[in-house]
Order: C-alpha cells, then sequence, then structure tokens
C-alpha cells in the first residue's frame, strides 16, 4: 500500500438519498475518472471547478453527474481529487465505484483521505483526531472544542514547549560532547524554572482532560434508587415525554430504560434503573443487579430518597455505599409535598437537593447541580482543553518525565541522565501531534475513522 496510488469511497452516508458524493484521491485520479466520464476534458480543466456530465462503463450510461476537481497540492489530500455527486441510489453508487475500481482505483481504508492529508503536511495528528471528532460531534459545544483543535489551538501550543525542550536538551548534549573540560551550556536553573513553567501549563491541560471528555463524550448518567422513588417520573420530566410506565406499585421497572437529552451544551444519557432492594422475583433481581452494573460504569449517578418513607440515618446510610463505588453522585430527596419538614432541614444542610419529580417543583434547580458536578460553566469560547484520551495520556507521560528532570536536578545528577528524560518528555509531546509516531499508532487513530475520511 502506497500513499500516491489512487483510492476511492463513498463520502456520504450509506443508503437512499437525494445526492450521493463518491471521493477519489490520488495521482491518477483526475486522468481515472476521465476514462468514464463524458463531458469536458477533466484533464485541461483547472482545479476547484464542477462540470456536468454522465458516467459511463462502455456503451451503458450509469448516471448523470456533477464532477468537481481539486488539482495537488490545492486539496484536503494535497494529492489530485475528485468528488463526483451522483443520485443517491445504492445502485448507481456501487456501479460508478465499481467501474473507477476496474480502472485501477482500490478500496479507501477507514480515514484513509484524513491520513493521506496528515502523511503529506496537511494538517498534525491532533488536528488530523480533531476531524473525527467534529464529524461524530452532537452538541454545539464538542463541535466547538474539535474547530478549536483541527485550526491548531492546541497543536500549537504543544509545538511551543517542544520547542522550548529542544533548545535545553541539545545545550545539554553539547555539554556532553565536551565532558573532559566541565563546561555548562545550559544553566541549571534557567532550566529548573523552564521545567516548572511547562509543567504548571501541562498540569491545566491535564486538569481540562474532565471537562473537555464531558463535551465531548457526554455523560452516562444512572438514576437510582429504591423502588418507588420516583426515578421514572424524573427520567420522563427530564426528557419531557412519557419514556418509563410509572406506577405505584414497586418493582415496575425491571430493565434500564434510557434517552439523550443536552442540557448547557452536554449530551446527558440519563438511564432509569430498577429499584434497589432484596427480592425473591427471578426477572426484578436481575433487573437490580443490572442496576448495580450500571451505576458502577456511569459518569454520574442521580441517588433519589423517597421522602414519604425515608429517615435521615438511612440516607446517610445510602451515602456512605455510594463513596464506595467512587463515582460523582448527587442525593435527591424526592417527593417534598410528602415530608417532614424537620427532615428537610435536615437534609438540605447534608447537601440533598429537594424536589418533587411529579409536581415539577425544583428541576431546574436539579439541572444546575447536575451542570455543576463537571465545572462546564467555567469553560471559555476558545479556550485549549484535553478531550481525547490518547493525549491526556501523553500529557501525563510528559510531565512524569520532567518531574524526574526537577528530581535530577535537586539530586545533581549527570547531564546524560538528564539529557535522557527531557528525550523521554519530547518523546511523549511529538507523538500528540504526530512529529514522532508509528505506523501502529497511525493504523490505531485512523481505523476509527468512517471510510470516506
Amino acid at each position: 500500500m502506497t500513499n500516491h496510488d489512487t483510492i476511492v469511497a463513498l463520502a456520504t452516508a450509506q443508503g437512499i438519498s437525494a445526492i450521493a458524493v463518491i471521493r477519489l484521491s490520488g495521482d491518477d485520479a483526475i486522468a481515472m475518472v476521465q476514462q468514464v466520464f463524458h463531458g469536458k476534458d477533466l484533464t485541461l480543466q483547472p482545479s476547484h471547478t464542477v462540470h456536468l456530465g454522465t458516467i459511463r462503463d462502455q456503451d451503458k450510461n450509469i448516471d448523470e453527474v456533477l464532477v468537481t476537481i481539486f488539482k495537488e497540492p490545492n486539496s484536503f489530500t494535497k494529492q489530485n481529487s475528485v468528488e463526483i455527486s451522483c443520485h443517491g441510489s445504492p445502485v448507481i453508487v456501487k456501479e460508478i465505484i465499481k467501474v473507477l475500481l476496474k480502472r485501477g482505483a482500490r478500496l479507501a481504508e477507514p480515514g484513509e483521505f484524513t491520513k493521506r492529508a496528515f502523511l503529506n503536511g496537511r494538517f498534525d495528528l491532533a488536528q488530523a483526531e480533531a476531524v473525527a471528532d467534529l464529524i461524530n460531534s452532537e452538541t454545539d459545544n464538542a463541535r466547538q472544542a474539535a474547530l478549536n483543535q483541527m485550526r491548531g489551538g492546541f497543536s500549537k501550543e504543544i509545538n511551543h514547549l517542544r520547542e522550548e525542550l529542544i533548545h535545553f536538551a541539545s545545550l545539554i548534549e553539547l555539554e556532553l560532547d565536551f565532558g573532559e573540560e566541565d563546561v555548562e551550556f545550559a544553566k541549571r536553573d534557567d532550566l529548573r524554572n523552564l521545567i516548572l513553567r511547562i509543567q504548571q501549563y501541562l498540569q491545566t491541560l491535564i486538569d481540562s482532560f474532565d471537562a473537555g471528555n464531558v463535551i465531548k463524550n457526554g455523560v452516562p448518567t444512572v438514576i437510582a434508587g429504591k423502588p418507588n422513588a420516583g426515578k421514572s417520573t424524573l427520567l420522563n420530566i427530564l426528557l419531557n415525554e412519557e419514556r418509563a410506565i410509572v406506577s405505584e406499585i414497586a418493582g415496575t421497572t425491571r430493565d434500564a430504560i434510557e434517552d439523550e437529552i443536552v442540557l448547557g451544551g452536554i449530551n446527558f444519557r440519563f438511564i432509569d434503573t430498577a429499584g434497589l432492594r432484596e427480592t425473591e422475583d427471578v426477572i426484578e433481581a436481575i433487573g437490580v443487579e443490572r442496576t448495580r452494573e450500571r451505576m458502577k460504569k456511569a459518569s454520574l449517578i442521580i441517588y433519589l430518597f423517597d421522602l414519604a418513607n425515608t429517615t435521615l440515618d438511612e440516607v446517610k446510610r445510602e451515602e456512605e455505599e455510594l463513596k464506595l463505588l467512587g463515582i460523582p453522585y448527587i442525593k435527591v430527596g424526592n417527593k417534598i409535598d410528602k415530608a417532614d419538614q424537620k427532615l428537610l432541614r435536615a437534609l438540605e444542610a447534608n447537601d440533598v437537593v429537594l424536589i418533587s419529580a411529579a409536581r415539577k417543583i425544583n428541576i431546574n434547580t436539579l439541572k444546575e447541580k447536575i451542570l455543576s458536578v463537571f465545572h462546564i460553566q467555567d469553560v471559555m469560547p476558545g479556550d485549549v482543553m484535553v478531550t481525547n484520551l490518547r493525549h491526556f495520556q501523553n500529557l501525563v507521560q510528559t510531565h512524569t518525565s520532567l518531574q524526574r528532570v526537577l528530581d535530577g536536578l535537586n539530586t545533581g545528577i549527570t547531564g546524560d541522565f538528564l539529557a535522557m528524560d527531557i528525550r523521554q518528555a519530547l518523546h511523549y509531546l511529538g507523538e500528540i501531534t504526530g512529529t514522532i509516531t508509528t505506523e501502529d499508532l497511525l493504523d490505531n487513530i485512523f481505523s476509527k475513522f468512517c471510510i470516506g475520511k
């Protein structure tokens, strides 16, 4: 497989549609399409022009199409590229791709167009990954975060950090060449101050991952509690539709019911679960066990207490069990219209959100509490933040490597060991933007892209 052969793929969604777009990229892309295109000679046309004609396979007329050509290096992949806009029949798409394969094209791998753009210097690896994030964004905040990264703000900061470290690394390497003369080109105090400043900035990026991950991937949120606490009613209120069955009969919900809504620009997947209790009903017992499993995998737990049938001691006892999960949770007291006033005052002092799901009381207060857990309100438009787990892990590893440099400076280790730890930090930073990479890493990243992108 090379970076110059011609690849082809459907760029729009599979299925019947008004139009479909078929993409090609490679040295021979324009000439190859010209072999099956009846209209103007595409090889003689300027870049970024659109041409009407038909696609034919010998004497067989397949479809009337619009062909857009992009000549290297002024295309997404920086190669000759073609986009064929045809009618959106799966049969037509299949026939056009088949005739191009017969002319020498091959089917593109997932993400191969973007991979070629990266390999040809169109953008760096972090920006390439942002392309996939932009396509998959489901909220405006996710779109904006991906767009900021695609425009290179994050990459610019990482490259600036690398340049500063490279400067000191080169001075230390130079010292090693004059090892017998006991010279010091890299002033240790300056290096220490640089490391401390870089670590401080890295920590800011690392800390941004919690909010960035929420913005990108949303929040799986489990609504849990004992039977008849009002979990299904709350789910219906949050979704503003009758999604779950509401009944006075305990144990009505046997399996998880879930749906998504957007709160404050964040995608929340709310999951209504079976009530937590001991039961001899085999089916209900399975539902209870699934609830516990869901709680372990959630990013947030909304735990409901039935205020008409709960004591302060019960609330404290159940909170101790929640703490053991190590997952953010919100305590919610439901049915405030049926609760003892003394209990309400005690629960309010114990950070319990008091609501009535049935009467829609304090639902907005609960929504504000949900959003406050992830500090999304602190994120400003244009902020550089980490949304990618791979980037987060590399930043943590960079921070650790730089801490070894600091420890070495404090203990007075020799320059060769300092240089080794600095090189390790440079390696981890370089992997983020693709300055340092491997074929396995690229295959892993781009295999997660959709075909045609």
